[in-house]
């Protein structure tokens, strides 16, 4: 029995927590957010929460896809828990950015480890997607019109994103949810 559903923190962002494990994620839109958390990322997999990424990695954020964050709908990252990321003079983690569809050779960003020192972040290409089995979309499909809670709905795209067939079911998730919601 996986039991990873029952840690998931209630809150509206995505925490270093909930990566136990690099995730590859789509970007599903993207909105300005307030003073201390100016971007709020959507993604596929969280349906609900978003990533706000720190400053560091907004700026790889542009140094990949430039500052127009329109154009991010549809892109994918590679996210990662990076324990050693400091917040202030405390050692807090957080979350990094490994990999970014649409880049064609790994980017290298010189980012702020300390006042007045930089060193160098590498980000890599990541692949575009495999190729989509229909018989795992309609398998999803049928599991989430079966879905009878939230928890089971959460699984199903967690494993839809595992094995790459997410976005082909979003819209379902989305209904099945409110359903159930209602």
């Amino acid at each position: 029995m996986d039991i990873s559903d029952t840690i998931i923190p209630n809150s509206a962002q995505i925490n270093a927590e909930d990566l136990l494990r690099p995730i590859t994620v789509n970007i599903t839109g993207v909105e300005r957010g307030n003073a201390e958390q100016p971007v709020f990322i959507h993604l596929a997999e969280f349906p609900g929460r978003t990533y706000r990424p720190g400053k560091s990695m907004r700026r790889v954020l542009v140094a990949a896809w430039s500052a127009e964050a329109s154009t991010y709908t549809g892109r994918r990252l590679t996210l990662f828990n990076d324990p050693t990321i400091k917040f202030g003079k405390d050692v807090t983690g957080g979350i990094r950015i490994s990999h970014m569809s649409h880049i064609d050779k790994p980017l290298n960003v010189a980012l702020t480890v300390t006042r007045g020192r930089r060193a160098p972040f590498i980000v890599q290409p990541l692949p575009d997607a495999a190729p989509v089995d229909a018989s795992q979309i309609d398998a999803a499909l049928t599991a989430i019109t079966n879905a009878t809670t939230t928890g089971q709905l959460d699984a199903i795209t967690t494993h839809a994103t595992n094995i790459g067939i997410h976005k082909h079911i979003t819209d379902a998730v989305t209904q099945k949810r409110a359903q159930l919601d209602s």
